[in-house]
Parts: structure tokens; C-alpha cells; sequence
């Protein structure tokens, strides 16, 4: 089966909250109307620069009324941070202002430092993201010893969660819930020195196979492959290049000690697994990545190259009008006009 498209964002523009807020509603409706999915936006704490958005079911919400098909995603609401109750309360409002349309992805996310600042122990993340998934799956399944007001009416069935390891798909399967993959895979711990990682779509095979293996009968699997993807007129090729040199080193430089001006752009770009270019350019770049062909849903972010917002915008109607029918994946709008014509 041909995976769906969705859109993702971080809230990086370069601009204040308010403006990064408005830019990313925009981007929202943009996508509704070029036939995207799903929208997803991903939560961060007490650091703009890492991700602009604390409060995710806050600007959903706003989406959700500039909006009437894509659905909404939290691609992570960082469910160690929360409490689990009012996350429960807060996604089930919004799932009634959005007429279930709420996507609800949840992973453990966050540094040590935001989790302390919430008043938790960072030495028991996962525990802890454990006890509150448990708390959070019953107040929204109904089996909890209080009824949620309000009822959030199958929302249990549209929880995902994020993972980087096979151990960790397979109890996600087990439960049934959707398979979020990341844009980028941490390295293997048993990698040489100096020796490029591999491609991000031969580290997730083996999740994808765990997450599958463990799912119970009957249950229809859900992967959702996050992948970056800029697409950008000819034009525009060699600014954006030069856009993403910077911020793709800047990041590679944190993440993977890579030294700033050793890798050339390409090198640059396969790094960090960042699909850019031409149309024709990043079809053939994605052709290659078996996990997004085989997954549900593919979602698109700009992230780490952060174009300008007009760029941004014309790489989410690139995508949708020329990149993803190319590859076969699944257009809203493209469904619909097939159903016209027939």
C-alpha cells in the first residue's frame, strides 16, 4: 500500500513567537489544500532555538479552525513533561473542537535540563514516561477509575509513539499503537571512527520488522517516516545549497562532531539525510528509501535547512503536486479529482 503525505513542523522560522506561530498556521492550510494527510508539530521546552513550540494542543487547536479535513498530530508531545491527566483532558478538547481529527504521537523527548524543570527526576525518564503512557492510555480507553469529561471517543486507537530502537518498536506494536520513525537515526554504538553512518532507511528496517512481528492480529499496522525534504525550483537550487551548507554543518557539527568545512554540500546533505533539490532531484533521492515506500505515511519537514517561509511553502506544493504522485504516494486532492473524472 502506497503511504499517505503529511506535513511537520518544529516552529523554527527565523522571527518572533508570534510570527513563527502564524507562519506555521499558514503552512497548515497550505497543506489541507494541497491534499497533505496530516499536519504534525512537534513539542520542545525552555529552548527556541532547539524547537518554538511548548504548548502543541494550543496551536492545534487554532489549526483546527482554520482547517476541516488534514489531521493533527503531536510528533512528540513529550508525555515525560506532562502531566497525564490534564494531557488526557487537553487532547480529548481538542479532538471534539477538531471532529476527531487528533492524531496523538507521544515519546519520552526532552533534555535533562527541561525535565528537571518540570520537577522530574531525569534519571528516571523512562520510567516515568512509562507510568504516565499507562495513566494517559486508561483515561482515554474509559478503563481508568474516572470518567474524562470530554469523552474522548476513540482517540486510544490514534496513539503513536516514537522510538530509535527495535526493543522499543516491538512493545509498540504489542500495543498496538502507530510506529513514529525519526528523519535521522542515531549512529551505531559499534561504529569506526571516522566511518559514514549508515542510511537511515537500513537502521529502521529492523524496527519496522519488530514493530510488525509484535503487532496482534487484526490490527492494522501504522509507520509514520518522518523525512527532511526541501524542494525547490531551479531557481533557487544553488541559494538554498548554500542555505543548507550552513545549517546542515551547524548541526552535524553538534550532533556528530562532524569539523565544519570537511564534507562537501552532497556529503552534507546524505549526512543528515536531507532530500534536496529539483523535483526530479528528490524523487530520485527518495526512490531510494525503502522504509518511507513501504511505511503509511510519509511526512515532510525543512528542518535543518530552514529555508524562508516562501520557500518552505513552495517546497510543501512541490512535494505534493510533483514529487509524491512521481513516487506513488497517496494525494488527497489527486484521490478526489480521480473520483471526478470517473
Amino acid at each position: 500500500m502506497a503511504p499517505s503525505i503529511g506535513f511537520f513542523t518544529r516552529v523554527l522560522d527565523d522571527a518572533s513567537a508570534p510570527e513563527r506561530y502564524r507562519i506555521a498556521l499558514d503552512q497548515v492550510a497550505l497543506a489541507e489544500q494541497l491534499g497533505y494527510r496530516t499536519a504534525w508539530v512537534a513539542q520542545h521546552h525552555l529552548d527556541g532555538a532547539e524547537g518554538g513550540l511548548p504548548s502543541p494542543f494550543v496551536l492545534l487547536a487554532a489549526a483546527a479552525a482554520r482547517t476541516s479535513r488534514i489531521r493533527l498530530g503531536t510528533a512528540i508531545l513529550t508525555l515525560a513533561h506532562e502531566q497525564a491527566a490534564r494531557a488526557a483532558e487537553d487532547a480529548a478538547v481538542l479532538d471534539a473542537i477538531a471532529d476527531g481529527r487528533v492524531e496523538l504521537g507521544l515519546g519520552t523527548g526532552g533534555s535533562p535540563r527541561t525535565l528537571s524543570a518540570f520537577g522530574e527526576d531525569a534519571a528516571h525518564r523512562r520510567a516515568i514516561y512509562d507510568a504516565k503512557l499507562v495513566r494517559l492510555r486508561s483515561l482515554l480507553d474509559g478503563s481508568a477509575d474516572v470518567e474524562l469529561y470530554p469523552r474522548a471517543r476513540g482517540l486510544a486507537d490514534r496513539i503513536w509513539q516514537a522510538t530509535f530502537s527495535a526493543e522499543g518498536a516491538r512493545t509498540i506494536g504489542a500495543h498496538g499503537d502507530g510506529l513514529m520513525l525519526s528523519r535521522v537515526q542515531p549512529p551505531p554504538a559499534d561504529l569506526p571512527a571516522g566511518a559514514s553512518p549508515p542510511r537511515v532507511w537500513d537502521v529502521q528496517r529492523p524496527l519496522v520488522d519488530a514493530y510488525l512481528e509484535a503487532l496482534p492480529a487484526g490490527v492494522a499496522p501504522r509507520v509514520l517516516a518522518s523525512r527532511s525534504v526541501v524542494v525547490v525550483d531551479p531557481a533557487e537550487r544553488r541559494s538554498v545549497r548554500a542555505l543548507a551548507e550552513q545549517g546542515i554543518g551547524r548541526q552535524l557539527a553538534q550532533l556528530q562532531g562532524v569539523t565544519p568545512g570537511s564534507l562537501s554540500i552532497d556529503e552534507l546533505l546524505e549526512r543528515s539525510e536531507t532530500h534536496l533539490g529539483t523535483p526530479a532531484e528528490v524523487i530520485d533521492s527518495l526512490a531510494a528509501d525503502v522504509v518511507a515506500a513501504g511505511a503509511t505515511e510519509v511526512s515532510v519537514q525543512v528542518h535543518s535547512v530552514d529555508p524562508h517561509p516562501a520557500i518552505a511553502a513552495r517546497s510543501i506544493e512541490l512535494f505534493a503536486r510533483e514529487v509524491a504522485p512521481a513516487l506513488g504516494w497517496k494525494v488527497a486532492h489527486a484521490l478526489q479529482e480521480e473520483r471526478h473524472v470517473a
